[in-house]
């Protein structure tokens, strides 16, 4: 068992919950019942749904990898185009929470704790194992 992806993986199924129940209540919700253009709010509810199947997919994998259910030789490119899509998902939200106007922008984009936490475990669990 590897508990590098253990970690990685329990954090990214809770990353997921998070954004299926609180993200979809005060982010989703509160778009969709927003006054902008038709096309961008459609547009928003498919990201909304695709970072949705990207995590829960991520999840699965990551807990696949940690039960050693793939073979570590097939996982390791999965492995590590997660931990740079989470690393940047985490850079990305850093960026955008200083260069924003919003008044304690870590407060509202605390995200890039999970993201960063889920990269950091998964490479160290791709590269030490």
């Amino acid at each position: 068992m590897n508990f590098y992806f253990l970690f990685a993986g329990g954090l990214a199924a809770l990353t997921s919950v998070g954004h299926l129940t609180y993200g979809k209540r005060q982010f989703l919700a509160p778009m969709l019942h927003a006054d902008f253009d038709p096309v961008a709010k459609t547009s928003m509810y498919c990201v909304f749904h695709y970072i949705s199947i990207f995590l829960l997919l991520s999840t699965l994998i990551l807990l696949a990898c940690a039960f050693e259910a793939v073979s570590q030789m097939h996982s390791f490119g999965m492995l590590v185009f997660i931990a740079l899509n989470f690393g940047l998902f985490a850079i990305w939200q850093i960026y955008i929470g200083f260069m924003s106007d919003l008044e304690r922008p870590f407060k509202h984009l605390f995200q890039w704790i999970f993201f960063l936490s889920i990269s950091i475990s998964t490479i160290l669990g791709a590269i030490l194992t």
